[in-house]
Parts: C-alpha cells; structure tokens; sequence
C-alpha cells in the first residue's frame, strides 16, 4: 500500500471513529506502529487530524478531549472547580475566560444550573452544551489555534456591552507584589474588558501560579474579589496573600 492511500484511509477512519489508537491502525493497515506515528504525525501537521497520546483524534474531537494527557494539575483543577462551584445560584449572567482550570469548572457544573455564561473559549463553549438550562453565548473573534480563544477588538467591544453578575478567570501568575499578571497581551486586555464589564470577580489559581509574574499585567491584589486555589486557607504558602487582604476560597 502507497503512503498516500495509507495515510487516506488512517483519515477515514479517525473521520469515522473520532478516536483512533496506532496500535489498531497498525493491525488494520499491516505496518509497523512506527509508520503509523510517522504518518499521524504529517497529518498533524496538515491540520487533517490531531495527534494524540497512543493515536489521534478528529479536529472536531479535538474540542472535546482533555483528559489526563493534556490537563495539567487535573486534580488540582478538580478542587479548584469544586470551590467555585459554591458561589453559583440560579439567573446568574456570568463570563468565564479560557485555560483547562475554567473548563473543568464548566465540565463540572450542576446540571440543573440556570444561568446565561459569556466566554471567548471554543472548547468551554461546547462543552457548556451539555448543561441543558445553560444559555452559552460564545464571543467571536480571531481564533487562537493552540489556546481555541477569540481575541481582538471584537471581543473587547461586546464585553464593553454586557453586564455580568460573576467573572470566572483563570490565571496565569499571581505576584504579591504585581498582582495577577498573563502571558500574552490580548489575552491581557481581554480579561481587563471582563473585569469592567462584572460586579464579582472570582480568580481560579491552582497554586504552582502563586508568586509567579509575567510580562503583562492583568489587574493589582488589592483589586482581588476573590481567588480560589486548590490549598487550604491555612496553608503556609498563603500567608502573605491573606495578611495583604485577599479573599481566599
């Protein structure tokens, strides 16, 4: 069999199963699991599927896998998500930034939640379509491929035209001395816009984020609402976050 037909019918079949491992490819097409690496690896890169641990996935399915392999911290993004699910009720509006910490929030919402949630994030979009009473408006945009955000003026120009009761915002670094602070510039602007446009600010850190800066700062600690972390208020590392006054969950 010709590379090129392989590799045609490796796309056939992760468009047919969404999922597919090297291992069943490899029994299925008779070649080494090696040629099926190397080929997955090329349709990667063509952006004909995504590579994934042991296989890959469609493009579509992309949107829909974070699992073990690609969430970092999980468990500490569990407890952080539990937290922040307490502060959730009824009618809330809310708008919620990107990052796995926000996704797992989203993935663990109740499902009997009422609420109408704004976000720029692709993949906590769909999967906010699995909460029946939730009214997910997704903020368009250009789209980040790696990060699966919209950014640009657009975004900034609808959440200047919102009003929402509850921001969730996940972070990057936090700093005693410079606040929460980002990676990226857009990203940067895009989550001062959420802050203008909320009445409570919730920020989602898991604590290796604690006592780290970035280049592009976010908002000051004395403008902290609330920060929720994945340690326990006692916690030494704490400390110098609650003697400057910061709400901790």
């Amino acid at each position: 069999m010709k590379k090129k037909e392989r590799q045609q019918k490796i796309i056939d079949e992760v468009n047919i199963s969404r999922k597919v491992s090297s291992i069943s490819l490899s029994e299925k097409l008779n070649v080494s699991e090696d040629t099926i690496r190397r080929d997955i690896k090329q349709l990667d890169e063509r952006g004909l599927l995504t590579k994934i641990h042991g296989g890959a996935i469609s493009t579509i399915q992309k949107l829909y896998h974070y699992n073990e392999d690609v969430i970092y911290n999980r468990e500490s993004k569990i407890l952080i998500a539990q937290k922040a699910i307490t502060l959730l009720e009824d009618g809330l509006v809310i708008i919620m930034s990107g990052g796995t910490t926000n996704l797992m929030l989203a993935k663990l919402f109740p499902k009997n939640i009422k609420a109408t949630i704004y976000t720029y994030s692709l993949p906590i979009a769909m999967q906010l379509t699995e909460h029946p009473l939730i009214e997910t408006i997704f903020i368009g945009g250009k789209i980040h491929r790696n990060s699966m955000v919209t950014t640009g003026i657009d975004v900034i120009q609808y959440l200047s035209n919102i009003r929402a009761n509850i921001c969730f915002i996940g972070v990057s670094g936090v700093d005693i001395e410079q606040g929460i602070t980002d990676e990226g510039y857009e990203v940067s602007i895009i989550k001062k816009a959420m802050i203008d446009a909320s009445d409570r600010i919730v920020y989602l850190a898991t604590s290796n984020k604690l006592n780290v800066r970035h280049n592009y700062d976010v908002c000051s600690l004395k403008d902290i609402g609330t920060m929720v972390t994945d340690l326990n208020t006692d916690d030494p590392k704490l400390k110098e976050y609650i003697l400057k006054d910061v709400n901790l969950l």
